[in-house]
C-alpha cells in the first residue's frame, strides 16, 4: 500500500500542476478581448453553422470552466463567462467545444472509441482498487490473490485505454479550434497565440491523468509479482 501512496502523491502533484497552469493561462487571456467582438456563444454558433451543424444547440451552464460538448444531446454548453463574454480565452474554449461537435458529426474514430469505452471505464474505475485491496486481504501470493490482482489489472487497463484515447480527441479538437478561429476571422494569428496557450494548458490536464495511470499500471504489475 505504501507504493500506492507514492502513486497517489505523484498523481496529486501532476493534477495540481495542471490545474495551476490552466488557471493561470485562462486568467491571463480572459482579460484580453478579441477584436472581432464575437462572444463565445456567437463563435460556437458560427462554427457550427459553417460546418452544417445547425441542429447542434449552444447553451449556457453554471460554473467556471464547466464548458463541454454533450454528444448525446447534441449541445455545446459554455460557462456563463465564456458564453456571453468575448475574451480570447472564452472564444478559444467555445471553438474547442465546437471542434468536438465537428468530430462527432464526421465520425472521428478516437471519439467513437472513447464513447464506446465510457460505460466500461465508468464501472472499472470504481472496482479495480476493490479487487486489488481484496487481493491484499487474502494474500497476493495466493492463487486467489493472483486472480484478484489480474482482475484489477484488466479493469485498470480499461481506465488507461480511455485516458489514452482521450488525448487525440482533445488535441484534435484544439487543432481544429485554432484553424477555425483564424480561417473564419474570429481571431488574428497574433490573438490566436493565446488560443494555443490556453488549450495547451488544458491538454496538460489529460496528459497528467494519463501519466498517473501509466505509473499506477506499472505499480500494479510490480505488485502482482510479489
Amino acid at each position: 500500500m505504501f507504493g500506492y501512496l507514492i502513486v497517489m502523491v505523484i498523481g496529486l502533484a501532476l493534477g495540481l500542476l495542471a490545474q495551476a497552469w490552466i488557471k493561470r493561462s485562462y486568467s491571463k487571456w480572459s482579460k484580453q478581448m478579441s477584436r472581432s467582438g464575437l462572444t463565445g456563444a456567437q463563435t460556437a454558433r458560427m462554427i457550427l453553422d459553417r460546418n452544417n451543424l445547425g441542429s447542434v444547440r449552444v447553451e449556457p451552464v453554471a460554473g467556471t470552466l464547466t464548458d463541454h460538448y454533450d454528444p448525446g444531446a447534441k449541445v455545446i454548453r459554455l460557462s456563463q463567462e465564456n458564453y456571453s463574454g468575448n475574451s480570447i480565452a472564452g472564444v478559444s474554449v467555445a471553438a474547442h467545444e465546437a471542434g468536438h461537435a465537428v468530430q462527432d458529426a464526421i465520425g472521428y474514430m478516437p471519439m467513437k472509441l472513447r464513447a464506446g469505452l465510457f460505460p466500461i471505464v465508468n464501472i472499472s474505475s470504481q472496482l479495480w482498487f476493490m479487487a486489488f485491496f481484496a487481493a491484499i486481504m487474502v494474500g497476493i501470493g495466493s492463487s486467489t490473490g493472483q486472480l484478484l490482482v489480474t482482475v484489477a489489472i484488466v479493469m485498470f487497463l480499461g481506465v488507461l485505454a480511455f485516458q489514452l484515447v482521450t488525448l487525440p480527441v482533445e488535441v484534435n479538437a484544439s487543432t481544429r479550434a485554432y484553424s477555425m478561429l483564424t480561417n473564419y476571422g474570429v481571431l488574428s494569428h497574433g490573438e490566436a497565440g493565446g488560443t494555443k496557450r490556453v488549450l495547451t494548458a488544458a491538454a496538460f490536464t489529460y496528459i497528467a491523468a494519463a501519466l498517473t495511470s501509466v505509473i499506477t499500471l506499472v505499480w500494479l504489475l510490480l505488485a502482482s509479482r510479489q
